[in-house]
């Protein structure tokens, strides 16, 4: 688990470090904007979701050795994979559908992981 925060923080940093900012607060005033998967998303189709998006964008970061690589979470890795394309395409809502498996999340999505895994 604590590698699984430690990728959310790696994911966070780059989003901000590709702004050239460290506080970029968009319109309504939140701080940035990031694309994850649905908590009850079925594994087929979060295998699916990591399929489609590191066919657009890289993902060496949860291929096995990658900052990101946890074999057990599938959910963290569609997430990676769903922010990453998110952010590459510009961070339009629709580019965070995935079909309905995506989701923008305003608050740091490591407080949302954190809350999740204590709530099981």
């Amino acid at each position: 688990m604590a590698k699984a925060h430690i990728c959310l923080y790696f994911v966070i940093f780059l989003y901000f470090y590709s702004e050239g900012t460290l506080t970029r607060v968009n319109a309504e005033g939140h701080h940035g904007d990031w694309c994850v998967a649905k908590p009850a998303t079925k594994n087929e189709k979060l295998k699916q979701i990591i399929d489609f998006a590191c066919s657009k964008v890289d993902c060496a970061a949860i291929s096995k050795g990658g900052a990101c690589y946890s074999p057990e979470d599938l959910l963290l890795h569609a997430s990676v994979a769903m922010n990453f394309y998110y952010q590459a395409e510009g961070r339009h809502f629709w580019n965070c559908n995935f079909e309905g498996s995506g989701i923008i999340a305003i608050t740091d999505p490591s407080k949302f992981y954190l809350i999740f895994f204590l709530s099981l």
